[in-house]
């Protein structure tokens, strides 16, 4: 049985990592001068409270040398390795893994590392992953593994709403004017990641509660002629389970499903979206 290896943009929770022994490369951030991210660890409620008070984290990327460091452990207990990464089209971090891997295998050449550009993010990563769990559990290869999610990483939907516009604008998002008029109207963007792996705006809606319900209204829509069933449906949040456990009965209610993960999104996502984002992860007929 090969090994999975992920990053933290994949926002899996650390007991879902060790139930699995999947291993994790962790994405540094900073706030105040001070880096984060590899066993220090700012707790999720006041990681937001301080971007709520004014805090403008920064985060970096992977790098080979920690990626190889990563896999260099990983390959002393299983030669074959099975890397699951954060979109190409967000950050540099799946890069540095496939620098990583190729330099391991030419060392090590009885070593097979797959790395996938999985062109997602947050727990639309994370499901990726956990398909790759269910089915290496259920005893296919490495190579059927990496071949199903490279089959279906377009079909991996990504579609969430901020609560504040200000941090998708510090991001180069969305511009000054429209950050400064909706906030003033209410106007709530739904966006989602695009097939090249990059944030895009695909919509409004006026008022929180319709945001979180174009979520839901996109979801229908995208899955309503795909052919393979959503057994398991992801939800992440920024600081705001209520909001994510709303979108989760509204998906029972609407669509009959019944077994979801919902966890926080973590500092490497949450820099970039803000307090109060929602994201909703589902297989669909495409982006």
């Amino acid at each position: 049985m090969f090994k999975i290896v992920t990053d933290s943009a994949a926002d899996l929770p650390i007991e879902y990592l060790k139930e699995h022994d999947i291993s994790c490369i962790n994405l540094s951030y900073i706030v105040d001068g001070e880096t984060y991210g590899h066993g220090k660890e700012i707790p999720s409620k006041e990681y937001y409270d301080m971007m709520r008070n004014g805090k403008m984290p920064t985060t970096s990327q992977v790098n080979p040398e920690e990626a190889k460091e990563h896999f260099a452990e990983c390959v002393k207990e299983n030669k074959e390795i099975l890397c699951i990464a954060f979109s190409s089209g967000l950050s540099g971090t799946y890069n540095s893994m496939r620098i990583a891997a190729e330099e391991i295998m030419e060392e090590q050449p009885d070593c097979k590392i797959v790395v996938i550009d999985t062109l997602a993010a947050s727990l639309g990563e994370g499901l990726l992953v956990h398909k790759a769990v269910v089915m290496r559990d259920a005893g296919k290869s490495l190579e059927e593994v990496a071949a199903w999610l490279n089959d279906r990483r377009l079909n991996m939907v990504h579609v969430f709403t901020v609560d504040d516009l200000f941090h998708l604008h510090r991001g180069g998002r969305v511009s000054k004017a429209t950050a400064v008029v909706g906030t003033l109207a209410g106007i709530k963007p739904i966006l989602h990641v695009d097939d090249e792996g990059h944030l895009i705006k695909i919509g409004t809606a006026r008022g929180r509660k319709k945001s979180l319900q174009a979520l839901v209204n996109c979801m229908e829509e995208k899955t309503k002629d795909y052919s393979e069933k959503n057994d398991v449906v992801f939800i992440s949040h920024g600081d705001d389970l209520e909001a994510a456990e709303y979108v989760r009965d509204l998906i029972k209610e609407r669509l009959g499903i019944e077994e979801f993960m919902i966890n926080s999104i973590g500092p490497t996502i949450g820099a970039h979206s803000g307090p109060g984002t929602i994201a909703l992860f589902f297989l669909g007929e495409s982006r």
